[in-house]
């Protein structure tokens, strides 16, 4: 199969979560209902709605493309060397109550590896691309859009942490370690979902650890945290988006994060 163009991979991603903001805010604190999958996790219209949006805008340009998305599943494509992995609602029942801090995430697994994805806080005017070896740039509203940078911090003591669920984080046998990670950071934040990495990506915090998650929660903000110099890995360290946890950081201290919950 062919090589994959990243300016128009990142041009891709980032034309999906636009289009799937505007979806979302049709419904957003409109009195959307919310159902309940088998799994116990919350669907709205909102969330269906925002997944056809961003399936349409990515067979737009790259037709042959694998799909797999939260609400609908595996899509075959005539290329299985690449597939875009589709959250289009992360943070549902944020969403549903009228909350922020919700938004969709689509990444491009290409080879294996993500090489490109973006995300967006619709409620916040806020959209977020990158692309290996491009960088990763925010949008706020109409401004010009930013390179993303990671910060400068080096010591746990002065670090702010970002968490993710705390259901899943606080439980055994993570809660412990957790807890006592919390205590050794300057200040904790708990914004939750892809709100809660942005804080890394934007430089207002040190690291974000999430627990509990799919893919689709977390595949696009891999390239993202990179891109802004940053790194991403597993609870063991491994770069891989398919443990179900995670931990993203500005790198200086990574290795610190990985030993407090090994």
């Amino acid at each position: 199969m062919s090589e994959i163009d990243l300016q128009q991979a990142a041009a891709t991603a980032r034309a999906a979560v636009e289009a799937a903001s505007a979806a979302s805010l049709v419904h957003f604190r409109r009195g959307v209902r919310v159902e309940t999958k088998p799994d116990r996790t919350p669907v709205t219209a909102a969330d269906r709605d925002a997944e056809a949006a961003i399936f349409a805008a990515i067979r737009a340009r790259f037709p042959d493309h694998a799909l797999l998305g939260e609400e609908t599943g595996a899509h075959e494509g005539a290329d299985n060397e690449a597939r875009w992995i589709v959250d289009p609602l992360d943070g549902t029942r944020g969403f549903s109550r009228g909350g922020s801090f919700w938004g969709p995430l689509v990444a491009l697994e290409h080879r294996g590896a993500i090489v490109a994805g973006a995300m967006a806080l619709p409620a916040l005017g806020e959209t977020y691309w990158a692309a290996r070896g491009l960088g990763a740039f925010r949008q706020v509203g109409e401004a010009p859009p930013e390179r993303l940078a990671v910060s400068g911090i080096a010591d746990l003591a002065d670090a702010t942490l970002s968490l993710g669920e705390p259901r899943c984080l606080l439980a055994p046998p993570l809660g412990e370690r957790v807890s006592r990670l919390v205590l050794s950071a300057a200040q904790a934040r708990c914004y939750g979902d892809l709100a809660g990495c942005a804080l890394v990506l934007t430089g207002r915090a040190e690291a974000w650890i999430e627990a509990g998650v799919k893919i689709w929660d977390i595949a696009a903000l891999a390239v993202l945290v990179e891109e802004a110099g940053g790194r991403f890995t597993d609870f063991e360290g491994r770069p891989t988006v398919a443990s179900g946890h995670c931990v993203a950081s500005n790198g200086r201290l990574h290795d610190h994060v990985l030993a407090a919950l090994a």
